[in-house]
This record gives C-alpha cells, sequence and structure tokens, in this order.
C-alpha cells in the first residue's frame, strides 16, 4: 500500500461516514467493539516493522518494534475508546508509526474495558504495566507514557497514581487529543469534529466512573493537582470537540509548574494521528509528537 495516498478532506469524509456512526449510544458496545476492530485493520505500516504479542503487567500487549530499536528507552501506549472501546490492534497504525518516529519500542497495552470493569481497573493495568517496564531494567526517566483520547486520560491518572503513591516517575508524557474530563464541562460546541459527538460521551462518562462522581479527580485527571507530574506532550485539533480538554491540562499543569509543549493542529479533528501512514498530515502530527517527546526526555540520546 503506498504511503500517505488518501488526502485529508478524502478521509474526513470517511471518518464522518465510517467511524462516527460506530461510536454511538444506540448500538451496543459489543458491537461498537466489533467494528471498530474490523476499521483498525485499514493501516499501511512502515517497512520493518514487527509485532510481537506478549504481557505487560499480566495484560495482553503488543511490542511493536521497526527496524532495530534502542533498548535503553521503552513507550508504554495506551490506546482511546471512550475507556469502552478500543484496543491495541485499533491503533496499532498509530502506535507502529510512533516506534518508527522515535527509534523506541512501544508497549501497546490492552487495559480492562468499562462498563464491564470501571474505574479503577484501567488504571490499575496502567500503573501495573509501566511499573513492568520500570521493573525490567529501564530507567523510569526513559520511558514515556503515551495516550490519544481516553488513553491519554489514562496516561495523566497513571502520572497522578505514580507520584501520590511515591513511585519512579516517567520521563514524559504524551497526551494527544485527551478526554480527562468526564463531567463534559469543557466540551467545544463545534459542527467540525467528523468523530466525536456529546451523546456517545455522555454514554461513556457514567460507564467508566462507576460509584464515583464525574467530577471526583479520580476519574476526571484533568481536574486533579498537576503539581510535580512529568513534563508533557499534548496534541489537540482544531475541529475537535474535546479541545478544551486538552487546553484544561495544558492551564493547569502550567500553573502547576509542569513543563509542557503544546501543539495546536489546525484543521486536525480528533486523534486524526490515527491514519498516520494513509495521510501525511497524520504521518507528520506523529513525527512532530516523536520529536517533543525526545527533547523533553532526552530519548534520543
Amino acid at each position: 500500500m503506498p504511503r500517505d495516498f488518501i488526502p485529508r478532506t478524502v478521509m474526513r469524509g470517511m471518518v464522518r461516514t465510517s467511524v462516527r456512526p460506530i461510536l454511538s449510544p444506540s448500538l451496543p458496545v459489543t458491537k461498537q467493539r466489533l467494528a471498530l476492530d474490523a476499521l483498525g485493520r485499514v493501516a499501511s505500516l512502515p517497512p520493518g516493522t514487527s509485532i510481537t504479542e506478549t504481557t505487560l503487567g499480566d495484560r495482553p500487549a503488543d511490542l511493536l518494534e521497526v527496524g532495530t530499536p534502542a533498548t535503553d528507552r521503552a513507550i508504554l501506549y495506551l490506546h482511546g475508546g471512550g475507556y469502552t472501546l478500543g484496543s491495541r490492534r485499533t491503533h496499532r497504525a498509530l502506535a507502529v508509526h510512533l516506534a518508527a518516529a522515535t527509534g523506541s519500542p512501544v508497549h501497546a497495552l490492552d487495559y480492562r474495558l468499562a462498563p464491564e470493569d470501571p474505574y479503577p481497573a484501567a488504571v490499575e493495568d496502567c500503573v501495573a504495566a509501566v511499573t513492568a517496564l520500570f521493573e525490567s531494567g529501564l530507567e523510569p526517566s526513559r520511558v514515556a507514557i503515551v495516550g490519544d483520547s481516553a488513553g491519554g486520560g489514562l496516561a495523566l491518572a497513571t502520572a497522578i497514581h505514580l507520584r501520590d503513591h511515591g513511585g519512579p516517575l516517567p520521563g514524559v508524557l504524551g497526551l494527544i487529543s485527551p478526554w480527562a474530563d468526564l463531567t463534559l464541562d469543557h466540551l467545544e460546541p463545534v459542527a467540525n469534529d467528523p468523530m466525536l459527538r456529546r451523546e456517545w460521551l455522555e454514554s461513556c462518562a457514567p460507564a467508566y466512573a462507576g460509584d464515583l462522581d464525574r467530577a471526583d479527580p479520580a476519574v476526571s485527571p484533568a481536574l486533579a493537582d498537576l503539581a510535580g507530574l512529568p513534563p508533557m506532550v499534548v496534541h489537540a485539533g482544531s475541529d475537535e470537540i474535546l479541545l478544551g480538554d486538552a487546553e484544561t491540562i495544558v492551564k493547569r499543569a502550567r500553573a502547576a509548574g509542569v513543563p509542557v509543549d503544546y501543539e495546536f493542529l489546525d484543521g486536525c479533528w480528533h486523534v486524526m494521528h490515527l491514519h498516520a501512514g494513509l495521510v501525511r498530515e497524520s504521518t507528520q502530527a506523529v513525527e512532530l509528537l516523536a520529536t517533543a517527546l525526545a527533547r523533553a526526555a532526552a530519548l534520543d540520546s
């Protein structure tokens, strides 16, 4: 399959007609998962990609490598999907292109999903996974946690948990279009988001929060104290309903003294990085993320 052959405008239309209908509260979660997994098979991976099924922190994971990666660093990748959908397979293209752009092994984790396993199951899985990487002999400062959408929220929640429990912290957090405020108080009233609708987010939020108030910082880490967290790289698109979440995190993190590299991607929608290898701007966004991660945590040295 040729690289970056789909124009951005064409992909926007494809997302609106194929992904948006799947992300609907009128469709049972089991059917949403099956449909999203099927769409995840449409991908263009870099030459030299190696995919090894493994476990990390007792959860299924993929070890993704391109070429001959460095052995002294790693990335833990947390997929999005509203805390109810998605898998290491649905987000494989993004994670593999991140591996290619950083020269690092990427561990894509299958954490437990709501509603079967509400909070704190996913956070527990992510903490166990990154702890396993630390215990493998890697310096924590050489480990990055990267996630998109709900995975971005989990990356933030994982770092907060590690900080609050006195554990070592990763070198950097990468948050792509993070969903980290389940109150939905910062949603953008835009008609340009081809993927997400408030109605679907409203169905996912209580499924993940379970018995907790959605304003509890445990489930909405954008509302937590962010002091003492690692440097962050945050990406968000101009045409996404969750833009406010990213900007809230950036504002609160900077106010707490956390270094933040914020990239506002004009003309991009929610996690347009998913189409890396198919859409030139998506591939460029992943490469931009990789450069910023390396700059924040010296992952390229």
